[in-house]
């Protein structure tokens, strides 16, 4: 099983809406998943006049990373279709991200309560941060019964 398949067993997307690369690593009980995208020609939404993809899709590298956070956490067979309620202070250093860049995505859960939950969610090239926001999402039992 390659890495998109596994990540499509874990989120609720299709290829090729599954914009990150992999999970390197979790923990659930200290509230954190770190993933990685690599940029290139080949990537969704990649510009090939711009020779990259515009930061703004960071938002959703975020999402895609909390929506593996939870699948674990969740410890459920199946993924469930959660939600982006907002995204507060998002703040990018650039208005791309390059073609050959390795962006590492770090979500730490910082509250949760009725379906609600809140991260801070950072991405990193080359281990200097580029890019952070606040991320609020909203998961709950009834989701999974929308045809969305």
């Amino acid at each position: 099983m390659d890495n998109k398949d596994y990540l499509e067993s874990i989120l609720p997307h299709k290829k090729p809406m599954i914009l990150i690369d992999d999970v390197l690593g979790y923990s659930i009980e200290e509230g954190w998943l770190r993933s990685i995208v690599k940029i290139s020609s080949n990537s969704q939404f990649f510009d090939k006049k711009l020779g990259g993809i515009s930061s703004v899709v960071g938002i959703e590298y975020m999402a895609q990373t909390i929506g593996c956070y939870a699948f674990l956490k969740s410890k459920r067979e199946e993924p469930q279709v959660g939600f982006l309620l907002g995204t507060r202070l998002y703040n990018n250093k650039s208005a791309l991200f390059k073609e050959n860049e390795t962006l590492e995505i770090l979500v730490k859960e910082v509250f949760s309560g009725n379906g609600i939950v809140s991260f801070d969610c950072f991405i990193y090239n080359q281990g200097e941060e580029v890019a952070s926001a606040a991320v609020n999402v909203y998961q709950n039992e009834e989701a999974g019964a929308l045809n969305v």
